[in-house]
């Protein structure tokens, strides 16, 4: 069982309608709220400046799951940011160390990579070069992504409020099109959701948002169903980002030349 879970694991480190009067048209106008208020979350996290961030990326695969978690910091003007990424708990402790992931524009850099890089050299990857834009494969969803992803978002519902964390928040669930959203978002945001539809075996990507009387999102939760690439067909991927302490300052350190790996990576 062992083996299997960090499988799975390493799979994923390397990898309107017409309206009436009265509450007809109030539900409406309600629904056409919520979808904006979803689209506009990038916007808002922008305005923030930054957070305190928590992943977990979970993966199954017939009877088998595996989470994947993540905790750092994520500055949301300079779209960058560091994670220390932990293997799931059913892998002994010391089997395989935690992975830093640093988030920029365009490139994620990583450390403890495994498959053969030294333990004290980093690994550049290019986001937009592979095939699910980094939306999963390497075991965290970039937080800024998770919410430029919703900009999609072609249906949405207002659920009760509900207790996270200790506080009420609001709860919108809904489905986002990862082909408009690639549309619509900007830059290497853009280029990585467009380098995403190669990935899954279907754009129309269920999610869940927890937003804060302020406005800012608590949680975003997306469902994937990856495609074929790489032998992932039938692997289900549920993928979580939690924010708190906004406003905490972030400090993101990029790898000098001298600490990048160059050879071939497993």
């Amino acid at each position: 069982m062992v083996g299997r879970i960090a499988s799975l694991a390493a799979l994923l480190l390397a990898v309107c309608g017409c309206t009436g009067t009265g509450a007809a048209a109030e539900e409406d106008a309600g629904t056409r709220q919520a979808r904006e208020t979803v689209r506009q979350l990038p916007e808002v996290l922008a305005g923030a400046g930054s957070s305190l961030v928590a992943t977990a990326m979970e993966m199954t695969s017939g009877g088998t799951r595996v989470t994947i978690r993540g905790e750092g910091g994520y500055d949301f003007v300079t779209r960058s940011g560091e994670l220390r990424v932990t293997l799931p708990l059913e892998i002994p402790a010391g089997a395989v160390p935690p992975v830093t992931e640093v988030f920029t524009p365009g490139a994620l850099y990583m450390k403890n990579r495994g498959a053969g890089v030294p333990a004290d050299k980093w690994v550049r990857v290019d986001v937009t070069s592979l095939t699910d834009g980094n939306l999963v494969a390497n075991g965290a969803t970039d937080p800024l992504l998770a919410a430029e992803l919703l900009r999609g978002v072609v249906s949405v519902r207002e659920l009760p409020e509900l207790e996270l964390n200790g506080e009420w928040v609001r709860h919108l669930r809904g489905v986002t099109d990862l082909v408009v959203a690639a549309r619509e978002a900007s830059g290497p945001a853009g280029e990585q959701l467009v380098a995403a539809l190669a990935g899954f075996a279907d754009p129309m990507v269920p999610f869940d948002a927890y937003l804060g009387t302020d406005g800012l999102p608590r949680k975003i939760r997306h469902q994937f169903s990856l495609g074929s690439e790489r032998g992932l067909e039938g692997v289900d991927v549920a993928s979580t980002v939690e924010f708190s302490g906004f406003g905490t300052p972030v400090t993101v350190s990029l790898p000098v030349p001298d600490d990048l790996y160059t050879g071939a990576v497993g």
